[in-house]
């Protein structure tokens, strides 16, 4: 049988498909366009099969559902298993994962079960004239991409990083197959069993899915610039993110960087504020519908990239946006 098709991983967690899933299913539609192929899902869970039209209407030609109360939570084993079940049956071409902590830790697994490649966290995926799958991910700390062909072994298996790519608008008339896959697994052969979910009590932030994002770099000077820089997400509805040399410097956790080496971001408005604008960090936010830098340098980078540039002292700058903001919003309650 002859290896073909498309095929993702439609991560979901507690009954909700994550939006890398969609991303990727975006991604994987318009290379199998470009292959003349079709779009595998495989959705696993406990009683998940409700979920398949969404991933149908975002792409997906076939959705796998594999529902038993063994995968009603994620484990390494039990998801390895019924994957490497799945590759083996009907050999995809192509199988591509969200780069988050489930398939992270997946898909090395699932690699060295069915005796293949993996390019880890990809930003970017092509085929090429040969009609071999193209996985471009940054290397040496982001200082330069590297093009991975896999052209010996199938599936040809990448993880993709959340942001990077476009996922498709729904098309609530696309039709597609569900199709149930009786999976062989025995609670015999999985070492581990979910007990109990416990929530981390930091507050986790999710800077793949904000609408809007102020950054702040090395222009801030000093760690409590930050608190100057949440003020102004707050008052925009959105979250607070950073620099890698804001991040080095201690100044804010490492769950806020934006990035090569940080998390890729495509919010509507991302507000760059002292930021200079390194190569790595651009391709971390370059994506952004609408881009505002504020730096008092007249040359920084950050600029080329911006649709609005403001020159000035972010200090200065900042607060006069926050009373701005807030006296719209005056304005339009009181109207």
């Amino acid at each position: 049988m002859e290896n073909k098709d498309i095929w993702v991983l439609a991560e979901q967690r507690n009954g909700k498909i994550m939006n890398v899933a969609y991303e990727i299913l975006g991604a994987a539609r318009r290379l199998a366009d470009k292959k003349k192929c079709e779009v595998c899902a495989v959705l696993v869970g406990d009683k998940v099969r409700d979920l398949s039209d969404s991933l149908i209407h975002h792409g997906a030609d076939k959705v796998y559902v594999v529902e038993s109360p063994l995968v009603k939570d994620y484990t390494t084993d039990a998801y390895t298993n019924i994957l490497e079940q799945v590759i083996k049956n009907f050999k995809p071409e192509v199988f591509l994962y969200g780069a988050t902590t489930i398939g992270r830790d997946l898909a090395p697994r699932v690699a060295s079960r069915v005796h293949t490649g993996l390019t880890a966290d990809c930003t970017g995926l092509d085929i090429d004239e040969d009609g071999l799958l193209l996985q471009t991910r940054p290397a040496f700390g982001g200082n330069l991409m590297a093009t991975i062909k896999c052209p010996d072994y199938r599936p040809q298996m990448s993880t993709v990083r959340p942001g990077v790519m476009e996922k498709l608008a729904p098309d609530a008339k696309r039709k597609g197959e569900v199709i149930d896959f009786d999976a062989k697994l025995d609670d015999k052969d999985l070492r581990t069993q979910v007990v109990k979910m416990v929530k981390a009590a930091k507050q986790v932030v999710n800077l793949e899915e904000a609408q809007v994002i102020v950054s702040g770099g090395r222009g801030l000077k000093t760690p409590d610039g930050f608190e100057l820089i949440k003020q102004l997400a707050d008052e925009l509805g959105g979250v607070v993110g950073a620099s890698r040399a804001a991040v080095d410097s201690g100044w804010i956790s490492s769950d806020h960087q934006v990035g090569q080496t940080g998390k890729t971001v495509r919010p509507e408005l991302y507000v760059a504020c002292g930021i200079s604008g390194a190569i790595q960090h651009l391709a971390g936010m370059s994506g952004s519908r609408t881009i505002v830098a504020i730096n008092k340098d007249p040359n920084a980078a950050i600029f080329k990239v911006a649709d609005y540039a403001i020159v000035g002292d972010l200090y200065k700058v900042i607060p006069v946006l926050i009373e701005q903001i807030k006296s719209e919003k005056e304005e339009n309650s009181a109207s």
